[in-house]
């Protein structure tokens, strides 16, 4: 066989790939329009549903204002947008899931589909512990420390750049049971290791928390304080081991 030969053997493939990739790419593009496109008719008051855990403390007096010309128009599509990406991403990840199985044994299929889902679920755990639980209680705090005279009145642009921030700090905090099992099962660290290093976790549960949230102690210890339980949930769930083909044969 000639050089040539072996070149366009191992080019094809490659070339194969890429265009797998880009359909897979496609797809989830067009699965995210298509949901954006069903929302679009309703982003106003998709809007005003997220802007509610701060209107619904803020007093009567105050408002709402957009300070760029083109914010009250585009802030809500913006949403829409995240919203659309938010509702898509079991399908996202199930695009991503099938490009990558065909390279993966048995063994590590059967955890990646329950890891794939786990991790969509609680993702979507985290944003909604962001709305339901640290939203009140942060805005409300916000609110009712505001000085004499001083008006409060949250520019919806940035308003939204704080709660999307929020989003994305819970939902990647409460992916910490997740990391947790796969450090042990792809046997990176154990479980006495992990529960050895517990001190150090809390403390840097709370730097996490002061990265990634605002400069307020609320927000930062509502954040910490799920990312340590969560923690310890791990570690008990990583204790159920799956054992890999060689280790079935083996009987071990």
């Amino acid at each position: 066989m000639s050089n040539t030969t072996k070149i366009n053997d191992i080019e094809q493939p490659f070339v194969s790939h890429l265009v797998e990739l880009r359909e897979k790419i496609l797809k989830m593009v067009l699965a995210v329009l298509v949901c954006f496109l069903c929302l679009a008719p309703f982003s106003s008051e998709l809007y005003s549903l997220f802007a509610d855990p701060l209107l619904s403390v803020m007093p009567p007096s105050s408002v709402m204002i957009a300070i760029d010309v083109a914010s009250p128009f585009f802030a809500p599509f913006k949403l829409t947008l995240v919203i659309a990406i938010f509702i898509a991403i079991p399908y996202i990840l199930f695009q991503c899931w099938s490009f990558i199985a065909p390279g993966l044994y048995q063994h590590e299929k059967k955890l990646v589909t329950p890891i794939l889902i786990s991790s969509t679920f609680l993702f979507y755990c985290g944003a909604a512990f962001a709305y339901f639980i640290v939203f009140p209680l942060v805005f409300g705090f916000f609110t009712s420390t505001a000085p004499d005279g001083v008006e409060v009145m949250t520019d919806i642009s940035r308003y939204l750049d704080f709660i999307f921030t929020m989003f994305f700090a819970f939902g990647i905090a409460f992916e910490v049971p997740i990391a947790t099992v796969l450090l042990v099962w792809m046997n990176v660290a154990t479980v006495e290791s992990l529960a050895d290093k517990r001190p150090y976790v809390v403390v840097g549960a709370f730097v996490v928390g002061m990265l990634l949230t605002p400069p307020d102690v609320i927000s930062q210890t509502l954040l910490a304080i799920p990312m340590w339980v969560l923690f310890e949930l791990g570690i008990f769930l990583a204790r159920f081991k799956p054992l890999n083909e060689s280790e079935e044969n083996n009987g071990v």
